[in-house]
């Protein structure tokens, strides 16, 4: 696809709606840095309680029922986006979900403007792989976007996609909010008391919405191995309706005689607190995670991170140096592993904490995932 080269760059951002999530969040970075430079940007979704940060930042959002995977409704969304890309002269629209990458082909083809997207995760292939034609939207930008190492195998692996239109880019960390210095004293006694959580004692927290693959069954196992050792464990997030799981969970912790040792949390808007009144800082995922962002907001606030040994944790944290990785699924080297964590000298744990902040300062901060993101977005401008 050619474009005139006086043409300027105006980015469209497509997703399904703008509630809590990475791939909001990721959007709501991309946007800030975009108006920064003051490069003209829209963004578009169903709409969510996020909305308001873009409204903040004088960002214009296109209310549209984008989360639809009803075909005649994804066709008519296609229309409206046609409409807005010809209105406000958007030259490319990047997509991050697949029922609106559907919609938002359609209409960057419809416009003849250039199409990109980022992929966020494997997405289920279903049954005998038949959703592998619905994903498929996902490989059709000119630029595809890969969180990790671990989705560019994937992409590769699973959809032949050509390698030389791939292109990494970590997702990243706000330093401004996952600052040490910027967490105050009074912000760790009121997330304390808010949550009954005891001061006194060794913290391990799992963060993450309560589901199976998330961990929290092998993680109670794994704590049950050592509860001759002190410590008190948070588990936070919400489990989205999954009543029976979390009454599951309960039912564990009772049967092995801790249920004074666990808080469940369901919702905190202040995770770089709960990670600041951690002494372990967890993801215990027993699916690879697409990049894992619990673990690089774990170490920018200089917390001893323990994370699966799968999936983009294995990209992120340094084994034994800004962190430690154990085998996937293992109970027993899960439990080894908190054990270490729990058990290090106050200089091993400031070794590693200092040596896991300059891991996130040197790869995984907010401006090196915008300055990447933002050169993909001039290649296709500057593409003959």
């Amino acid at each position: 696809m050619s474009e005139k080269k006086d043409k300027k760059m105006v980015i469209l951002q497509v997703l399904p709606e703008l509630n809590q999530g990475g791939v909001e969040l990721g959007t709501i970075e991309i946007a800030s840095e975009l108006q920064k430079r003051g490069i003209e940007n829209y963004v578009a979704s169903a709409g969510g309680r996020m909305q308001v940060q873009l409204e903040r930042l004088k960002v214009k959002h296109f209310t549209l029922p984008l989360k639809t995977k009803n075909i005649f409704k994804m066709w008519l969304n296609a229309q409206r986006l046609a409409k807005i890309i010809k209105e406000h002269g958007i030259t490319i629209v990047h997509a991050r979900s697949r029922a609106p990458a559907w919609s938002a082909y359609w209409a960057a083809k419809k416009c003849g403007v250039h199409f990109m997207t980022t992929f966020h995760g494997t997405y289920g292939l279903g049954p005998h792989e038949i959703k592998k034609f619905y994903n498929r939207v996902m490989t059709y930008g000119e630029r595809v976007i890969a969180i990790s190492g671990h989705i560019k195998e994937h992409i590769i692996n699973k959809y032949g996609t050509d390698e030389g239109k791939i292109r990494q880019i970590a997702r990243c960390v706000n330093m401004d909010n996952f600052n040490i210095e910027n967490t105050s004293a009074e912000r760790m006694i009121k997330f304390l008391e808010d949550n009954n959580i005891p001061e006194d004692k060794p913290l391990v927290t799992l963060i993450g919405r309560l589901t199976n693959w998330k961990g929290q069954k092998l993680l109670i196992e794994a704590l049950n191995k050592i509860k001759d050792e002190d410590f008190f464990c948070v588990l936070i997030g919400d489990d989205q309706g999954r009543v029976k799981y979390t009454e599951e969970l309960h039912e564990m912790i009772n049967n092995y005689g801790m249920s004074d040792r666990f808080a469940f949390v369901c919702h905190t808007s202040d995770v770089p607190t709960a990670m600041m009144v951690s002494d372990v800082v967890l993801s215990t995922s027993i699916e690879p995670e697409a990049f894992g962002r619990i673990a690089i907001e774990g170490q920018a606030m200089g917390r001893i991170v323990v994370a699966s040994n799968i999936g983009g944790s294995r990209e992120t944290v340094i084994d034994g140096v800004t962190g430690k990785l154990f085998e996937s699924g293992n109970a027993d080297d899960l439990a080894a592993a908190i054990h270490w964590a729990l058990n290090l000298s106050t200089d091993e744990r400031e070794k590693i904490g200092a040596a896991a902040i300059k891991n996130i300062k040197e790869h995984f901060t907010k401006q090196i995932m915008c300055d990447k993101t933002i050169k993909v977005y001039e290649e296709l401008m500057n593409q003959k």
